[in-house]
């Protein structure tokens, strides 16, 4: 028999709407009592404060007595009371190390190793207080223990110069040259003071100046310069010319006028051939320099003063002296736009050869020489003229265009003759000899410009 389904126990949507929502119980946590309420925990974090506050304060008052004791106390007493105050500081313990290794009186070697062994225990990064302990292993005979000091100082500071140059020098001690070199590398590229020394080193161990050449240098144009310098100063030309050539391969940028002094050394030592080339090559790297025209023979360089002066190589030169002023003149020229004034100010008797440069040329050939003066008011009876002579023997060549003296406009000067056969390097200048007169000192202003020297077949 079929039943009719019990009817739905669900209320109407409306009617559910009315019905006010079940209650849901939420947690709320209680919130804790106030410090106030524990005056046990209040009362030790008071006192972990205060005991806190008393120790830095006791280790800042240590530190404070130990520094006055080391400043003020003699040593090694007062590094000694330092110690007591502070015994964690390594600076104590490494400044006692250098004062029973180096002092005169109370020099004892284990004490000073022990006092590096210290320092190096308690700043174990420190790498001078391994160079230290190091150099005191070394000065006791324990050679094996100095060179793992060393090494170590270096692998804790690989850059450093001072560190290096103890390294490089404890090898050089031990004869190990190939291995002293290299280390000295970081030593010249970092501190300019240790550069002539480690130069004077490598020397006075006898070194391959071909082996300071590949493993010494660092790739630095300044400290290749430096080492120039120092070859030349040495009279060492040839590995200078070696230096030379090999910072030129580099291409390491530098200043033109840098390598002047080098130029000057290749004149006095005369290296002629060299100075021709290491002057092609500054012209080759320096578009400032002045370079002749294709096809153009003139063998002054800057010959109508278009470009500034050198003062260096094979440029024109000027050296100051009280009497005379050298300045370029825009307003007064021959050619192109500029002249080279010389302004004397007629208070002094002058001996003048303050222009001039130097001039390659070659033995036994025939030259012209052609230069323009022009003049105002120019007093005396010596006046300016130009000069051609061999550089290291004045006797055996010498020429003088005639003096110019009062006004007058632009004067040709020209002069033509042969080198003998040493002459290799004429010095062209101009000059004023002083006058025998009374009335001997000289005023007035000259002019030069459109100079130039050409080979005559």
């Amino acid at each position: 028999m079929l039943t009719k389904p019990a009817a739905s126990l669900s209320l109407p949507a409306r009617a559910r709407e009315s019905q006010p929502p079940p209650e849901v119980e939420v947690y709320s946590p209680q919130p804790s009592a106030p410090a106030s309420q524990h005056p046990g925990l209040l009362l030790a974090a008071r006192m972990l404060l205060a005991v806190g506050l008393l120790y830095c304060l006791y280790a800042v008052a240590s530190q404070a007595i130990a520094l006055a004791y080391f400043r003020f106390q003699p040593l090694p007493l007062g590094l000694q009371q330092a110690l007591r105050w502070d015994p964690g500081n390594p600076r104590y313990y490494a400044l006692l190390g250098r004062f029973y290794q180096h002092s005169p009186q109370e020099a004892d070697l284990d004490l000073a190793i022990h006092f590096y062994q210290q320092a190096t225990r308690r700043s174990p990064l420190r790498a001078s207080y391994w160079a230290d302990l190091g150099a005191a292993y070394e000065l006791a005979g324990r050679t094996a223990e100095a060179r793992h000091a060393y090494e170590h100082a270096r692998q804790l500071f690989p850059h450093s110069p001072r560190i290096n140059w103890r390294l490089a020098n404890f090898y050089l001690r031990l004869g190990r040259l190939q291995q002293a070199l290299p280390v000295l590398r970081p030593a010249l590229a970092g501190d300019p003071e240790l550069r002539r020394p480690a130069f004077d080193l490598a020397w006075r161990a006898g070194a391959d100046p071909a082996l300071i050449l590949d493993t010494m240098l660092p790739p630095d144009p300044q400290v290749f310069f430096e080492y120039l310098r120092y070859l030349v100063q040495t009279d060492r030309l040839d590995s200078a010319q070696r230096v030379w050539n090999r910072l030129l391969a580099l291409h390491l940028p530098f200043q033109t006028r840098a390598a002047f002094f080098y130029l000057d050394a290749l004149i006095d030592h005369r290296r002629l051939d060299a100075l021709t080339a290491a002057w092609t090559a500054l012209q080759e790297r320096d578009p400032q320099l002045t370079r002749p025209r294709p096809h153009d023979r003139n063998l002054i360089p800057n010959h109508n003063f278009e470009s500034n002066l050198l003062n260096g190589g094979l440029g024109w030169r000027v050296r100051p002296v009280a009497g005379a002023v050298v300045s370029l003149d825009s307003s007064t020229f021959l050619d192109g736009a500029r002249s080279l004034r010389i302004q004397f100010d007629g208070k002094h008797n002058l001996d003048y050869a303050h222009v001039f440069l130097y001039l390659p040329v070659q033995p036994q050939t025939r030259y012209r020489f052609i230069g323009y003066l022009r003049t105002r008011d120019l007093t005396t009876d010596s006046g300016p003229r130009f000069e051609l002579l061999d550089v290291y023997d004045r006797s055996r060549f010498f020429l003088s265009s005639p003096s110019v003296v009062g006004s007058r406009s632009w004067t040709r000067q020209q002069l033509e003759f042969q080198t003998g056969p040493d002459t290799r390097l004429l010095l062209l200048r101009l000059t004023r000899p002083p006058s025998r007169k009374l009335d001997n000192r000289i005023a007035g202003t000259v002019w030069i410009d459109r100079v130039s020297l050409y080979a005559v077949q």
